[in-house]
């Protein structure tokens, strides 16, 4: 049976989007990235896997059977990033076929979210500048 059938029906548990609320209210910043993949691409991989004997390792008979149900795990992909996707816990759909502008695209949203937390270092006041020097001399 396909993983598809299985998720027809799926909802997700309000305890994924509850779990990263309450992750974000305690100061961890979630992003996820689904790596969209177009079919065609798919196929020309699953060819070099098979073509190539140092990449047929990464080939599975599966690979084909599942490959039948791509409008079904479209729709599922669909279903379970709109479920999941908030403000706090966003999900960024990230085109795939060309490695090397994905991967541009992941760093940049990383960046830019790390950019956003506003990190510094803690501000020393006169009181610690005095402890620090006390420990100083006892070392």
């Amino acid at each position: 049976m396909s993983y598809t059938t299985n998720c027809r029906a799926w909802r997700p548990p309000r305890s994924i989007v509850n779990l990263e609320e309450h992750l974000n209210r305690n100061g961890t910043r979630i992003i996820k990235f689904f790596l969209h993949l177009s079919k065609s691409e798919q196929r020309k991989r699953f060819l070099e896997r098979i073509d190539e004997p140092s990449k047929n390792w990464k080939f599975s008979i599966s690979d084909i059977h599942e490959r039948k149900y791509w409008q079904q795990y479209t729709k599922a992909y669909e279903a379970c990033l709109s479920a999941t996707s908030t403000h706090h816990a966003p999900w960024y759909v990230v085109p795939a076929d060309d490695k090397e502008n994905a991967r541009l695209i992941v760093s940049q949203i990383v960046l830019d979210t790390l950019g956003d937390l506003k990190m510094a270092y803690p501000i020393m006041t006169a009181k610690r500048q005095r402890e620090l020097k006390s420990i100083r001399h006892q070392l």
